[in-house]
């Protein structure tokens, strides 16, 4: 369960990487490229914040998070400048892809009868035997 001070700093982080983010795809040259923070999970002792990103279109996303993770240092500086009335220290940055609009995606095309796990075995994930 986060507490109030966890959810206020991981709200305050989402609204500053989205405009961070943003302004730096469109200054990079990034035409049709959106990057969305969909959710920002802060660990308890602040020192880590968990960053899950939607990025469309998605044959765009792997090379995009690649960039995004060598560039960490900046991002966290340029937040760092933005949140310093707010923030004594700035968390770690870890950048995730999420990938639940493809999930979401995915269950719709079953449940339309478009994509058959009969016809194709290979849409069924492995299972594990318990």
């Amino acid at each position: 369960m986060e507490s109030n001070r966890q959810k206020k700093i991981a709200g305050i982080l989402q609204q500053d990487l989205v405009d961070v983010l943003q302004r730096a795809a469109s200054e990079g040259g990034l035409k049709g490229v959106i990057i969305s923070v969909s959710k920002v999970s802060v660990t308890v002792d602040l020192s880590m914040a968990k960053v899950y990103l939607s990025i469309f279109p998605n044959k765009e996303a792997e090379p995009l998070l690649e960039g995004i993770k060598s560039n960490k240092p900046l991002i966290r500086h340029e937040l760092a400048q933005r949140t310093r009335h707010q923030l004594r220290r700035m968390p770690q940055l870890e950048f995730f892809i999420d990938d639940s609009l493809e999930y979401i995606d995915g269950i719709e095309r079953s449940l339309k009868g478009e994509d058959n796990p009969l016809e194709n075995p290979d849409l069924l994930g492995k299972r594990k035997k318990s």
